[in-house]
């Protein structure tokens, strides 16, 4: 049986809507543009070069893993979580801004270790304010949906950049970061702050319920659990199999047809792989409470095994291109359902956050690890053999998941919740 509606009204629904949708773009920073930008604007002229911009991602994305867990700690902790998502905005906004204005190495390598250290702010927060909002019986339903607006809002960005880049140049990303960063605010102060549970938005409203820890201490969630631990080293291995399908589909691209259609095409798989990711993520939410976890999160890894068999199959850029759609499928269930596991998992610890931290740290470790592997195969094999190596990695997370993780869905604990009365929203001031 489908979960009731949420209590909570149609117009913080709205803003929450909003807050993914702008977010969408702000949340990452630069991304792929900072290389773009630091090439193409400053150049080897001024001592930017793939080597010295590499440097920079590098060091900023490995300060940004090391942020994850303190920072899921901090959210746990916090009662003011509106301020925290406007504040992470404004500093990832600032960060990036301010670099046509700078020339330094050194400033630049601290506007994006900045930039990093706040984006590691969003994905728990969103999360935490989420469940705060709506509570565990409709977290997955509203958790697949704010997936479907980040997805829609990362493929409008880029599909406006692409746009807006070609009459104004690189800087342009600048400016519509700077926009976004502004509506997000606007959505995040629609969201009334006395509408959010903070002990139920770190997954300690249902065990306070029922007798739980009153000061619950985060950072041991992941020794504590076994399921936890185990679902943490899936993640690694999904990861591990697909952050490096798309940079080496780039790469065999531009073998192919050549560098100048390679990005071209890439670019418009990108959004077409967002697209994809929309419904996919709505759908995965919304039936989370009907089908269980564990066989929608064992579809993504099958999904994500298959698309590395199928990129073997042909070099054609068109069939390519078609397989690169899965990703949607695989990305789309990920983003819906990792934090509901998560969310699953610490129910009455006061832990979620400070775990979904935990586990983020040993996925992007995975992923970290995967373009090495993949450029090491590539090498060494080719393509093919890459790929097929990818595919049977996430096989294998395909047999773990099957064996190892229990399905995390409690249906009685969420009858349970759902029967106790929960106090309305405070008033707006």
């Amino acid at each position: 049986m489908a979960p009731p509606p949420s209590a909570v009204s149609p117009r913080i629904h709205r803003a929450l809507d909003g807050l993914n949708f702008f977010l969408a773009d702000v949340r990452d920073g630069l991304g792929p543009y900072l290389a773009i930008y630091l090439l193409a604007v400053r150049g080897p002229e001024q001592g930017w070069n793939p080597a010295t911009i590499g440097f920079v991602i590098t060091l900023a994305g490995l300060i940004g893993l090391a942020a994850q867990t303190p920072v899921g700690a901090f959210i746990d902790r916090s009662r003011h979580k509106r301020a925290v998502i406007i504040a992470a905005a404004v500093a990832v906004t600032l960060s990036c801004v301010v670099l046509p204005f700078i020339t330094d190495f050194r400033a630049v390598v601290a506007t994006q270790s900045l930039a990093a250290i706040a984006g590691t702010v969003f994905p728990p927060a969103l999360a935490a304010i989420t469940l705060g909002l709506v509570g565990p019986r409709a977290f997955s339903r509203r958790i697949g949906r704010n997936e479907a607006f980040n997805h829609a809002g990362n493929a409008a960005s880029a599909a406006l950049a692409a746009g807006t880049a070609i009459l104004f140049g690189p800087v342009v990303v600048f400016w519509i970061m700077g926009i976004l960063a502004v509506l997000s605010i606007g959505a995040t102060l629609l969201i009334p702050a006395g509408a959010i549970d903070d002990d139920v938005a770190r997954g300690l409203g249902h065990g306070a319920a029922a007798g739980g820890p009153a000061r619950p201490s985060g950072w041991r969630a992941l020794l504590e659990c076994r399921p936890l631990l185990v679902f943490a080293v899936l993640m690694a291995v999904f990861h591990l199999a697909n952050a490096a399908m798309l940079p080496s589909l780039g790469q065999l691209l531009t073998t192919v047809v050549g560098q100048n259609h390679a990005t071209s095409l890439i670019a418009a798989c990108i959004v077409a792989a967002q697209c994809v990711m929309v419904p996919v993520s709505y759908l995965a939410g919304l039936k989370a409470d009907l089908w269980g976890r564990k066989p929608i999160f064992l579809a993504a890894f099958g999904i994500l095994a298959l698309r590395g068999l199928l990129y073997t199959l042909s070099h054609d850029p068109f069939w390519l291109l078609a397989v690169q759609l899965l990703d949607g499928f695989g990305a789309g269930i990920f983003g819906a359902l990792f934090p509901v596991v998560v969310a699953d998992l610490t129910r009455g610890t006061g832990r979620f956050n400070v775990s979904q931290g935990a586990i983020a740290t040993a996925h992007a470790l995975g992923a970290a690890l995967s373009a090495t592997l993949a450029g090491g195969i590539i090498v060494g094999y080719g393509y093919s053999a890459a790929f097929l190596a990818l595919g049977a990695i996430a096989a294998l997370g395909f047999l773990g998941y099957w064996w190892l993780m229990p399905e995390t869905l409690d249906r009685r604990a969420l009858a349970e919740e759902a029967a106790q009365p929960r106090p309305g929203p405070a008033a707006p001031a």
